[in-house]
């Protein structure tokens, strides 16, 4: 081969290396890089089945409702691990490195098929991993597996008394972890100093919700409210901003139950883009689209809403926001979408008729959504037509919501782990 050649040929493959690497991402969290269900990857799959395009399957011990988190050739979960609940760290080639008991199983199945202890997320910044338990139990480890700093929530901040099990989510930002704890045993907002598991701040979140209304399961965001980077939480009737050097409350979303509905729990998120904060609330009731400057008690109807619905919200799912449009999985089955700007309908198709608990994620212009029961997913053209490109299903049942990472697709049943990619790679 000529000089010139050996060149051109060298050149292209630097070439395909630097696109490559340009799309490939890490998901060190529940929903993505940005916490917004968002991926840049491309060359993902359409359609996938136990034989076509599945790179590797990992049986799991026990069930457990939280997503995968992925750093380069590592993958971590929680899962129930026999008698405890447990943190497993997985090599991309499907091969399980180790596995970290945390501590005994509080509760198993709460509802027969879910809610155990392993239901939160962990999260990684690279060189920690970060790992929160139902029981209460929070670890911070290395990608050895070695203990950093470990603690129980229950034993520094008061017992919960939550009627599902406490599966909130810690949000890693910078360094410090952010979470809430919204359950009859107390309303309290915790940041957390990520190199020793010591507070940095506490507050106090008042609510005047009532019954099971004052319990929440959801995971808390950010949000640039104008110039401010506020520490969202939801839950309990309301939806709070906090400063987050202090917890300060900056602002209080009102009339989300106004019925005062005594069993109005929130399960499902908020979500932000750089100019709308969604928050749901629960049971296909109010969904709000927030705009930036939100400050002090916002009513129905105050300036601070670009929007409010009456009847939509997911229940479990949170809402996803691209190109202009916010997507609503509804619990039945039904994919609610509505103009980001107006909240007004676009369209509402049905996909399946059951449960839905993962959260939509959105990769190459395509949706992937999850159904619960089935393991049936659906892969939907983002857009303002409704266009379903394919139908999916594997032998198992979803509640996590996916992980996208390396030109991969990872999905979590109860049963096992599946690793999804073009051509099984």
């Amino acid at each position: 081969m000529k000089p010139t050649s050996l060149l051109r040929l060298g050149l292209g493959v630097v070439l395909v290396g630097l696109v490559s690497s340009v799309h490939a991402e890490n998901w060190p969290a529940w929903r993505g890089p940005a916490n917004t269900g968002h991926s840049k990857e491309v060359g993902l799959p359409v359609e996938w089945s136990p034989t076509k395009n599945v790179a590797w399957k990992l049986d799991l011990p026990g069930p457990g409702g939280s997503t995968p988190i992925v750093w380069d050739d590592r993958i971590f979960l929680t899962c129930a691990d026999g008698k405890d609940v447990s943190l497993f760290c997985v090599k991309t080639d499907g091969k399980l490195l180790w596995k970290k008991p945390v501590a005994p199983i509080g509760r198993t199945n709460i509802r027969k098929d879910e809610g155990n202890d392993a239901c939160a997320t962990p999260s990684t910044d690279g060189k920690h991993v970060f790992a929160y338990f139902g029981t209460g139990d929070f670890v911070c480890c290395d990608f050895d597996g070695k203990d950093v700093w470990k603690f129980n929530a229950q034993e520094r901040y008061g017992r919960f008394s939550i009627q599902h099990g406490m599966h909130v989510s810690p949000l890693l930002h910078e360094d410090r972890l952010y979470f809430a704890l919204l359950t009859n045993g107390g309303h309290h907002v915790v940041a957390i100093d990520k190199a020793t598991g010591k507070d940095v701040w506490k507050v106090e979140r008042k609510s005047d919700a009532q019954g099971e209304s004052r319990e929440a399961y959801t995971s808390p965001v950010l949000w640039r409210n104008g110039t401010d980077l506020n520490l969202v939480v939801l839950g309990c009737d309301y939806a709070t901003g906090h400063r987050l050097e202090d917890g300060k409350e900056v602002w209080r979303l009102g009339d989300l139950n106004p019925a005062a509905v005594k069993n109005h729990r929130i399960i499902t998120s908020p979500v932000a883009s750089d100019d709308l904060l969604v928050v749901p609330t629960a049971r296909g009731l109010i969904a709000v689209g927030l705009k930036p400057g939100a400050n002090g008690l916002i009513k129905a109807g105050g300036a601070a809403e670009q929007w409010r619905i009456a009847k939509g919200s997911p229940d479990v799912p949170s809402p996803l926001i691209q190109d202009g449009l916010v997507y609503l999985m509804q619990d039945g089955g039904k994919l609610l979408c509505v103009e980001a700007k107006t909240g007004k309908t676009v369209y509402s198709e049905e996909l399946t008729r059951e449960r839905y608990r993962a959260s939509p994620v959105y990769a190459d212009g395509k949706l992937y959504l999850v159904g619960r029961d089935s393991g049936t997913f659906s892969v939907v053209k983002a857009g303002p037509k409704f266009e379903r490109l394919a139908t999916n299903t594997l032998p198992d049942n979803f509640p996590a919501s996916p992980a996208i990472a390396n030109g991969r697709i990872y999905l979590r049943g109860f049963g096992a782990l599946y690793a999804i990619s073009e051509g099984g790679k």
